[in-house]
């Protein structure tokens, strides 16, 4: 497959990704976009490294294992930062009863 094309959905999924951030004022809402660009630069991450190995020779077996193990350590950072960021909306909604980003802003003070 043509790396023209995980370029496409990657970006597409990038672009969807911002909108939602730049868009929305809910908390779950936008986390959940952070997550997805996260996701689409795995995605260009795995089909560049399987794009190097194929290009160099080797043979398509071990094609793309470092870029996969990247994903691997991004994604353990990810549950991790998913269960912080989480537990931080939980707190905000016990407190305000409101998942609002707007509402943050009074939290200063």
């Amino acid at each position: 497959m043509d790396i023209r094309y995980y370029l496409f959905l990657s970006l597409a999924l990038f672009i969807i990704g911002i909108i939602g951030v730049l868009t929305r004022r809910n908390a779950i809402i936008v986390f959940m976009c952070i997550e997805l660009m996260l996701n689409a630069v795995n995605l260009l991450l795995v089909a560049f490294s399987k794009m190097h190995y194929l290009a160099a020779g080797t043979p398509a077996t071990t094609a793309g294992t470092d870029g996969q193990l990247f994903v691997f350590f991004i994604m353990v950072v990810a549950a991790a930062e998913v269960s912080v960021g989480l537990a931080i909306i939980v707190m905000l909604y016990r407190n305000t009863r409101s998942v609002d980003i707007n509402f943050l802003n009074r939290l200063k003070h």
